[in-house]
């Protein structure tokens, strides 16, 4: 029993085509859709935008910070070295007044003079180690260490052991361990 109905449907319907109403609705809903992502797109650029200019901005900062810092520690090395300087050579100036004192007297014994002259040498050497340089004076028969010593001459000495140091020529210092001028040394030959 067929409904007469039915028979009347559209043949649109009847083969699976949608029907203009549909279609409408389907690009409306597309229409739609494709708003909301695009939407959806701008906002998402909108805050990626906001993100890219705060890292631009951190890292200006960061450039900022490492320049001030660099140029900080420039400016305090250069007051380091200036008033290391200056320090060293305030402690010199007691060792001046000194011998200024001593040249100024007139009538001076050698007695005198050598008191004085020693006197001046102690405040020297005092100032000297104040600022951490360190004499360099190897005893006699002590062993020869090229590190500090400078070999100036080998002479043959029988019955002491090679490399061993003979004589100091010239005394050496050392400034914060680290050798300023090696002492001169003469030292034994080897058998």
């Amino acid at each position: 029993m067929s409904n007469p109905q039915n028979s009347e449907m559209n043949p649109q319907t009847l083969q699976g085509e949608p029907s203009p109403e549909e279609l409408e609705a389907a690009q409306f809903a597309n229409e739609a859709d494709a708003q909301d992502a695009l939407v959806a797109a701008q906002a998402e650029l909108a805050t990626l935008q906001a993100k890219n200019a705060e890292l631009a901005d951190q890292y200006l900062r960061a450039q900022a910070d490492v320049q001030n810092a660099r140029r900080r520690a420039d400016e305090e090395i250069t007051k380091a070295r200036k008033f290391a300087v200056e320090a060293f050579a305030e402690s010199l100036l007691p060792v001046t007044d000194s011998l200024e004192a001593g040249l100024a007297i007139q009538d001076v014994t050698p007695e005198q003079i050598r008191e004085g002259a020693e006197a001046t040498l102690r405040q020297l050497k005092s100032a000297l180690e104040r600022h951490k340089v360190i004499e360099i004076a190897p005893a006699a028969g002590s062993k020869f260490d090229p590190h500090q010593h400078q070999a100036i001459s080998v002479v043959p000495t029988p019955g002491q052991e090679p490399n061993t140091i003979v004589g100091v020529l010239q005394k050496g210092y050392t400034i914060a361990e680290r050798v300023l001028r090696p002492a001169l040394v003469t030292v034994s030959a080897a058998g």
